[in-house]
């Protein structure tokens, strides 16, 4: 059974439309225009418990407002959501003590207070026993490495060490279900490598179910074995992550090792990446790889070679840049169909 079951999700927003110029404010004032603007637009979701799935998608694609629909924060404008038997958006009591909700551009800690102090008042919030909360913080803080800094005033500790903190407020009442938006966003390549392995470790022993956003590919390979694409409020994939490329991507990097002195043409295969003679990589359609690789071997001399597929990070690139362009055209038809 689904632990989030997911069907025709919607939300939309009205959004006044403010023209430029003193007239036209002003004419604003008493004759307002309006837009709807969909966030979210009819997505089919189901998870089941103790996955890892990341939630992927370009800026202003709906993943923040779809997080924020499954935790109750906002009323969807069509559709239904159950989490854990729960409708999100009723706010019920006991569904709040069962899930927790990280929003890495968000502080949840009072910035003037040490992080303990903020616990405290998380433990009376959420009705956590004494002893369970003395167990839950001083495992959490020793998995974290950061028992020193619980004294210290949030806002003297560095971003790292403050996710840390945040990581620790959520999941001190030991949620079932956790949503992560942007966990490690601005932080540096030690402090990512260290949410990401807290994470792992702790998600791989208490077997709650995740629910990650994030623009980091490194988060994504290191956590997540389902990945879920949004694009303009729809889900446009929901697989493996090695399924991506498989799917999206028409291509193949060679690269190419000749004997000195040689030095072919390879721009009639492909795109040429780059060229640092005698090596050379080149981007091939799939469907040539096999007869690129036979005439370039049979015509020139080769030391090395190399086929390999193109990075995540383009191949998810091309997807978003494909979906918008598409999104425009579509958007463009319809005005050009309404006039």
């Amino acid at each position: 059974m689904s632990i989030i079951e997911v069907r025709q999700l919607t939300k939309s927003y009205r959004v006044y439309k403010k023209r430029e110029g003193l007239s036209e404010s002003i004419r604003g004032l008493f004759h307002r225009e309006y837009s709807e603007v969909e966030a979210v637009r009819g997505i089919d979701l189901d998870v089941q418990q103790g996955e890892f799935v990341a939630f992927l998608g370009p800026n202003g694609a709906g993943k923040t407002t779809t997080l924020k629909l499954l935790s109750g924060v906002i009323n969807p404008t069509s559709g239904t959501a159950s989490v854990m038997g729960y409708v999100p958006w009723q706010r019920k009591n006991d569904y709040r003590r069962r899930f927790a909700l990280v929003m890495g551009q968000k502080n949840q800690l009072w910035w003037d207070l040490p992080a303990q102090e903020s616990y405290r008042l998380h433990q009376q919030i959420y009705g956590i026993d004494a002893d369970q909360f003395k167990t839950t913080l001083s495992e959490l803080t020793d998995l974290l490495d950061v028992g020193r800094l619980l004294s210290q005033p949030v806002r003297e500790l560095s971003l790292g060490e403050r996710m840390k903190m945040e990581l620790i407020a959520a999941l001190l009442h030991s949620p079932e279900v956790l949503f992560l938006d942007e966990p490690t966003i601005g932080l540096d390549v030690i402090a990512q490598h260290n949410i990401q392995k807290f994470l792992r470790y702790y998600q791989e022993k208490r077997k709650i179910t995740i629910l990650l956003t994030s623009h980091y590919m490194k988060d994504i390979a290191a956590l997540c074995k389902r990945v879920v694409i949004v694009a303009d409020g729809r889900i446009e994939y929901d697989g493996s992550l090695s399924g991506i490329i498989d799917k999206f991507s028409g291509s193949k990097i060679i690269t190419l090792q000749f004997a000195e002195g040689h030095r072919p043409s390879m721009s009639t295969f492909g795109e040429v990446l780059d060229e640092n003679w005698p090596k050379v990589r080149v981007r091939v359609n799939r469907a040539d790889v096999p007869r690129v690789l036979a005439e370039t071997l049979r015509d020139n001399p080769i030391e090395d070679v190399a086929v390999e597929d193109p990075p995540l990070e383009d191949v998810i690139a091309d997807l978003f840049r494909e979906t918008s362009e598409r999104n425009l055209q579509n958007a463009a038809s319809v005005a050009a169909n309404s006039r």
